[in-house]
């Protein structure tokens, strides 16, 4: 007999056409799941936005109604100052947050010590996952009074800064808009307060991806910048930096998503109002969708429930966009979140 000559299965074994068969089929079952499992992200995507948008068109003819008798009610009235408070109360977000999240991730990336950076990490990641009625708490008991002397002194000191010509016709005719004016009161329970929070609530998104961004830059750039004589400030500022500026972007622009839809923690500081004022010290001058449609849901019905719908329609529409932007921004990158 040759050596070369299968060797016979044994009683017990089933036949390898049955073993291939078997993992045939399993392998199918996996794909239509996981195939399943991916579309159903988009289905329920859809019937959101089905949703939304029928049970909004109460409110939407009701609207067109009302123009065309000449009344006073109007969809664009009522949801521009809160799409104008969502927005402006993220931007400042970000502009307190992008700042403290970049030089935390360098710090833990290129400066801090192993041990400490392992440590550091983890209780910025640890920020991520503290609920938001729990920053509501300490933002409107504990940090509102602490910022009291502050506004005041911003408030006493750039009352006038920064301005420029006023460029929206609905600014109320001011031709000046300045950030720190206004007649600020106690309790602070103004934009400003709800932006620091939500700040500190972007931190750990912002920083967790600039971190992984700036481990990867390649080693052999930084050891040829020191090689050249350049310092460790030198080599993040010409290497480190610019090899992750488009992960900071996309970081940015999913806490920019993680601010604009915060509810709790911006219904329990914020005390709101509905104006399109740039002025962040004053109280009851701004609301959120996100914080508006929590206050006035339990007690609303009808049209009044329609509006509120709406506006959470259009609230999905700005947030599944700026995602979308910033996962393009990741993809374009190659950093992998």
């Amino acid at each position: 007999m040759s050596t070369t000559d299968a060797a016979p299965e044994t009683p017990d074994a089933p036949p390898a056409s049955m073993r291939s068969s078997r993992r045939r089929i399993g392998d199918s079952v996996f794909s239509y799941l996981s195939i399943g499992s991916g579309l159903l992200i988009f289905v329920t995507l859809a019937l959101v936005a089905v949703f939304l948008t029928s049970e909004s068109m109460p409110a939407v003819m009701e609207s067109r109604e009302a123009i065309g008798d000449g009344a006073a009610f109007s969809l664009v009235e009522t949801t521009l100052p809160l799409v104008f408070g969502t927005v402006l109360a993220a931007a400042l977000a970000l502009v307190i947050a992008i700042p403290v999240s970049v030089g935390i991730a360098l710090f833990i990336s290129h400066y801090a010590p192993r041990r400490m950076a392992s440590g550091l990490g983890y209780m910025i990641d640890l920020l991520a996952a503290v609920p938001s009625v729990v920053y509501g708490l300490w933002g409107g008991i504990w940090l509102v009074p602490k910022l009291e002397p502050l506004y005041l002194f911003l408030n006493t000191t750039l009352g006038t800064w920064p301005t420029w010509p006023g460029f929206m016709p609905f600014v109320g005719g001011d031709p000046i808009v300045a950030l720190f004016a206004g007649d600020p009161h106690a309790p602070m329970r103004n934009l400003a307060s709800a932006s620091i929070v939500l700040a500190v609530m972007v931190l750990p998104i912002i920083t967790a991806v600039a971190r992984e961004v700036f481990l990867q830059t390649p080693r052999l750039q930084e050891e040829a910048a020191l090689a050249l004589g350049a310092t460790r400030w030198e080599t993040v500022r010409t290497v480190v930096l610019p090899f992750g500026r488009s992960g900071v972007v996309a970081a940015s622009m999913l806490g920019l998503g993680r601010a604009l839809g915060e509810t709790m923690a911006v219904l329990m500081i914020l005390a709101p109002g509905a104006t399109f004022s740039f002025h962040i010290l004053e109280v009851g001058m701004h609301q959120t969708i996100a914080a508006n449609i929590a206050a006035k849901e339990a007690e609303s019905a009808g049209t009044e429930m329609s509006l509120l719908i709406f506006t959470g329609l259009v609230l999905f529409v700005l947030t599944f966009l700026i995602n979308a932007i910033a996962r393009w921004i990741v993809a374009r990158s190659g950093v992998k979140s």
